[in-house]
């Protein structure tokens, strides 16, 4: 579904003394910008490029020709979101910010540790971080590239990193079948082994959050008989 004029922004582009827009879902920007691929059909309001679309003045063709090397629509799209500027309302702002702050803390929180407790953060901390460097959250960035400028600005204030752990996990033969998915799915299996009585041992590697989570799943799986050991 083709988005609604109301619901559009505009990205600007700016090049050799002429404005060169185009009306675009705001989440869709924000999807191409952050790296993935979008339907340019549903994403774009009014098809073409314009000179001022609050004046309903489309851009000359040959002043098009001149600033973009391609001819194809969706080529010039991708080079005023890449190049240009979206202008958002306050309120598109706003909400894409809270949501984009949500997804940052909860990356954050997934996959840094405390180095001191060898434990995660929780969310409550890494908001708090956030406000006392003044941290400021581009709604249009993608959360990997701003996790990285995030970290540089928290790491003076709370001990946090990166590194993963490494855990060692045994499970009774009788468990291991319904456990192994979730162990796969939160830890990065290193080396595994059956012993004799067909008990399982591997060496994980994952971060201190999904530690917290496997034993929590492991410990209802197995009635409490997984043995679980940092190394």
């Amino acid at each position: 579904v083709m988005v609604s004029l109301e619901d559009a922004v505009i990205a600007r582009y700016e090049t050799g003394g002429n404005r060169f827009e185009i009306l675009i879902d705001p989440k869709a920007a924000q999807e191409y910008k952050e790296g993935d691929d979008i339907d340019w059909e549903d994403a774009i309001a009014a098809d073409g490029i314009w000179a001022d679309s609050a004046k309903g003045d489309r851009a000359p063709e040959h002043l098009v020709n001149d600033a973009f090397e391609a001819t194809d629509l969706i080529e010039i799209y991708k080079t005023i979101l890449t190049e240009g500027n979206i202008q958002l309302t306050s309120q598109q702002r706003n909400e894409m910010v809270d949501q984009k702050r949500k997804q940052i803390i909860a990356h954050v929180v997934a996959n840094a540790m405390n180095p001191q407790t060898g434990g995660p953060h929780p969310p409550q901390r890494i908001e708090n971080a956030i406000d006392e460097a003044r941290f400021s959250i581009d709604p249009m960035e993608a959360i990997e590239r701003q996790v990285e400028k995030l970290i540089k600005s928290i790491k003076p204030l709370i001990p946090i990193s990166f590194e993963k752990i490494r855990v060692a996990v045994k499970i009774q033969a009788i468990h291991v079948g319904k456990c192994y998915g979730q162990i796969s799915s939160l830890a990065n299996i290193q080396s595994e082994e059956y012993q004799k009585d067909g008990s399982w041992i591997g060496m994980l590697e994952m971060s201190a959050a999904s530690f917290v989570k496997l034993e929590d799943v492991l410990g209802s799986l197995t009635k409490g008989t997984a043995e679980t050991k940092m190394l």
